[in-house]
C-alpha cells in the first residue's frame, strides 16, 4: 500500500515592513488554495512567514523589536489561515517569530510549528542554529542581528507522525549543518521542512555572493542523499526593503535529485509526489546506518571540542555562517 503524499513547497515573494499581516496571511491562504487545487496535502511556507527579515535592522527599542514577535498561536490575525487549511483538510508548517513565557521568563525565538489536517498544533520547532551577531555593525550594506533579536533553541529534533510518514522541522541556517539531517534520520525522520530566508549578499564574504544558489542546494542535496530523507525546501525570495532574497525553493528526493524548484523569486507554488518508502533506497543500501555506520569510530561528535582533553588544535572562528 503507497505511503505517497502530495508535499506543496510556498515560496512566497517578498514581505514589506509596512505590509500589515492580514495581507501577508491572504497571500498564504492563496498559496494553500492554490496548492489544495494540485491535490496537495501538505505545504510547507517560509521561516519568519508572517512578517519580513527584521534583524536585518538595528534596533534599540524592544518595543519596536517586539512588535514583529507572536505572543499566541494562532493569533486572531492567523487564524484565517489556520480555518482554511482545516476546511482544505491540509496540514502545512511555517516560520514565525515567538514571544512565550517560560518559567516566569520572557524568551523570544525563531519558530516553526507543524500544524495538522484539524488546524491542530502538532509540533514546535526552535530554531537551534543561529546565525549573524549580536552588536551593531554599520559596516554592513544590512544587518543580521538573529544573535540579539533571538535565543537558540533548547530542545533537539524530534519527528512528528504525520499523514502515515514521520516529519521533521529545520529552519534556515540549520540546513548548512551536516548534524541536522543525520540526528532527524537516527530519530526516524522521512520528509524534513526546512523553511529559510537568505540574502544574495552576504557581508564576511562577498566574493562567495555568486554562490548563495549552489550552497543551498548542496547542503541540502547532500543533505537527503546522505541520510536517506525527502528534503522540502521554501525561502521567501525578491527584493525585500533593501536586500535580495534567494528563492529556488525546491523538493528534493532521498536520492538527492531536486524533482520540482520554484522559477521565479515571488509567490509560487510548486508540488511533487513524494514516497516515504524511497527513504529504503538509500538506507538500505550505501548508507545503511546498522551496517556500515561506525559510530565508536566518531569520538567527537559526541562531545564539545573545548571538553575535550585529546584534541591537539583550536579551532576559531571569526565569521559567522551565511543565514
Amino acid at each position: 500500500m503507497s505511503r505517497e503524499i502530495i508535499i506543496a513547497a510556498a515560496q512566497m515573494g517578498p514581505n514589506l515592513r509596512e505590509a500589515p499581516r492580514e495581507a501577508t496571511v491572504v497571500r498564504m491562504i492563496a498559496l494553500l488554495n492554490k496548492a489544495a487545487a494540485r491535490g496537495a496535502q501538505f505545504v510547507v511556507f517560509p521561516e519568519l512567514a508572517l512578517t519580513t527579515f527584521f534583524p536585518r535592522w538595528f534596533m534599540e527599542k524592544q518595543s519596536e523589536i517586539d512588535a514583529f514577535f507572536e505572543t499566541e498561536m494562532p493569533s486572531p490575525l492567523v487564524e484565517p489561515l489556520f480555518r482554511r487549511a482545516k476546511e482544505l483538510g491540509v496540514a502545512f508548517t511555517f516560520g514565525y517569530a515567538e514571544k512565550t513565557l517560560i518559567n516566569g521568563r520572557i524568551r523570544r525565538f525563531n519558530t516553526s510549528l507543524m500544524v495538522g489536517v484539524a488546524g491542530d498544533i502538532l509540533s514546535r520547532y526552535r530554531k537551534i542554529h543561529l546565525p549573524g551577531h549580536t552588536e551593531h555593525e554599520p559596516w554592513r550594506a544590512f544587518q543580521h542581528l538573529e544573535k540579539r533579536y533571538f535565543e537558540p533553541g533548547e530542545e533537539c529534533y524530534s519527528t512528528t507522525t504525520l499523514l502515515g510518514s514521520k516529519f521533521s522541522m529545520a529552519i534556515c541556517n540549520d540546513r548548512r549543518w551536516p548534524e541536522t539531517y543525520r540526528e532527524m534520520a537516527l530519530r526516524g525522520a522521512e520528509i524534513a521542512t526546512i523553511g529559510y530566508n537568505t540574502p544574495l549578499h552576504y557581508a564576511q564574504t562577498p566574493e562567495h555572493d555568486h554562490l548563495q544558489s549552489f550552497h543551498n542546494h548542496l547542503c541540502m542535496q547532500a543533505g537527503a542523499y546522505q541520510n536517506g530523507l525527502w528534503v522540502i525546501g521554501v525561502g521567501k525570495a525578491g527584493y525585500e526593503d533593501g536586500s535580495w532574497l534567494l528563492g529556488q525553493s525546491c523538493i528534493i528526493a532521498p536520492t538527492g535529485e531536486i524533482v520540482a524548484m520554484t522559477s521565479t523569486v515571488g509567490d509560487e507554488v510548486i508540488t511533487a509526489a513524494c514516497d516515504p518508502d524511497r527513504c529504503a533506497e538509500i538506507r538500505d543500501n550505501i548508507f545503511n546506518f546498522s551496517r556500515h555506520r561506525r559510530p565508536e569510530m566518531y569520538p567527537f561528535l559526541s562531545m564539545k571540542n573545548e571538553t575535550n582533553p585529546t584534541h591537539s588544535y583550536t579551532v576559531s572562528y571569526s565569521k559567522e555562517p551565511s543565514g
